[in-house]
């Protein structure tokens, strides 16, 4: 006969779960920077494209809200269509997960709108920075290397 502490058995069990978790939010950091670079570059390649374009607008009166809305409006629509597309595979993902455990929880929807806009929010902070250094740059220098 063999014997064992439920409880203990229970940590085992539930240690593994524990070792996921780290490892998944150790590479979750890594995929957001990884993905913020992307961004960044993407906002660096599409400001450079369009400098003589910005240079115009600001001459002709556009202001920083504008050229800022102008360069992130596209990197913004890009990343709500992701995050639609994430929120139905996550939320299947996440309750096929759960299913295993012992005393199950439901997801809420408002997980997935925190984390979406905790996407769109960070997407917003690197597009941003890039966009707001072309919107504060001279518009002259940008229109005289023509």
């Amino acid at each position: 006969m063999e014997y064992f502490f439920l409880d203990q058995d229970y940590d085992r069990q539930y240690r593994a779960e524990e070792r996921i978790v780290r490892i998944l939010s150790v590479f979750t950091i890594v995929a957001i920077f990884v993905a913020c670079l992307g961004l960044f570059g993407l906002t660096a390649f599409a400001t450079r494209q369009r400098i003589k374009e910005i240079g115009v607008r600001k001459v002709l009166g556009a202001s920083v809200a504008d050229i800022l809305v102008l360069l992130a409006k596209e990197v913004m629509i890009l990343v709500l269509v992701a995050v639609l597309v994430a929120m139905p595979l996550a939320f299947y993902a996440m309750s096929h997960w759960l299913e295993s455990f012992a005393y199950r929880t439901d997801v809420g929807l408002f997980t997935f709108i925190g984390a979406g806009g905790l996407a769109l929010v960070i997407a917003w902070l690197t597009v941003g920075y890039q966009s707001f250094r072309a919107a504060l740059a001279n518009p002259v220098v940008s229109i005289r290397n023509e």
